[in-house]
C-alpha cells in the first residue's frame, strides 16, 4: 500500500521564460485548500497588475483528487492543461503553479503558448524543493485516566505521533501515523476494550 506523496516544501523562486517578447513568470506553491489556492493568485494578480494573462493550475489531495487549469484568457487549452500535465509529470500533489504573461506584441500560434506555458511550469518545477511525505491516519483516542499506562504504551510501541491531548479524568489524545501502519495500531488497543478509538482519516 503506498502511503506516501510528493509535494513542494515551500514557495519556489520566480522563473521567467521568454519567448518572441512575450515574457512568462513562474511561480510554484505548497497549498491544502481553495482558499490557500486563491490568496496565492489574488496576490499574484496584485503584483502582476498590467500583465494580461494569470494562467494556472492546481492540484490538491492524496485518495481523493481534485484539479482545476485555467487558461485566463489564452485560447482554450493552451495555458491551463499545460501547466496541469508539469504536475502530473512531476508526480506531485497539494500544489499550485501559476504562470504570468505579458504579452510582447508578436502572436505565438496554439504551438507556441502551449510550450511557454509548458516549459515555464516546468521550470518552476525545476526550482522548487519537492519532498515526500507520509499520508497519514488520524486517531482520536478517549480513555478514563486509569487507563492512561496501557494508552501511552501503546503509542509509543507503535511510534504514534501525538497532535493534542486533554487530561482529566476523561482522557483525550488526538495521535497520527502513516496510513500502512494504521490497521496495526487499531488491534494494539483491542484488549484495552474500555479505551475507545476512532479513526478520524
Amino acid at each position: 500500500m503506498t502511503d506516501t506523496y510528493k509535494t513542494i516544501a515551500e514557495k519556489a523562486p520566480e522563473v521567467l521564460f521568454k519567448d518572441k517578447s512575450s515574457k512568462f513568470y513562474g511561480y510554484a506553491f505548497p497549498v491544502v485548500d481553495e482558499e490557500d489556492i486563491k490568496e496565492q493568485i489574488e496576490a499574484l494578480k496584485i503584483q502582476h497588475n498590467s500583465a494580461r494573462h494569470h494562467c494556472y493550475a492546481w492540484q490538491i489531495g492524496t485518495g481523493k483528487i481534485q484539479y482545476r487549469a485555467n487558461d485566463d484568457g489564452e485560447p482554450s487549452n493552451t495555458a491551463g492543461m499545460p501547466i496541469y500535465g508539469q504536475i502530473q509529470s512531476f508526480d506531485i500533489t497539494n500544489v499550485l503553479i501559476v504562470v504570468v504573461r505579458y504579452f510582447g506584441g508578436i502572436k505565438l500560434g496554439v504551438g507556441g503558448l502551449i510550450n511557454a506555458y509548458r516549459t515555464a511550469a516546468r521550470m518552476s518545477l525545476e526550482a522548487a524543493n519537492i519532498v515526500e511525505k507520509t499520508i497519514d491516519t488520524r486517531f482520536l483516542i478517549t480513555f478514563e485516566y486509569k487507563n492512561m499506562n496501557n494508552v501511552m504504551r501503546v503509542i509509543k510501541e507503535k511510534k504514534l505521533a501525538i497532535e493534542s491531548q486533554k487530561m482529566e479524568l476523561s482522557c483525550e489524545i488526538m495521535a497520527s501515523i502513516r496510513k500502512s501502519k494504521a490497521e496495526q495500531v487499531k488491534q494494539a488497543f483491542k484488549p484495552f476494550y474500555e479505551v475507545k478509538v476512532e479513526e478520524l482519516s
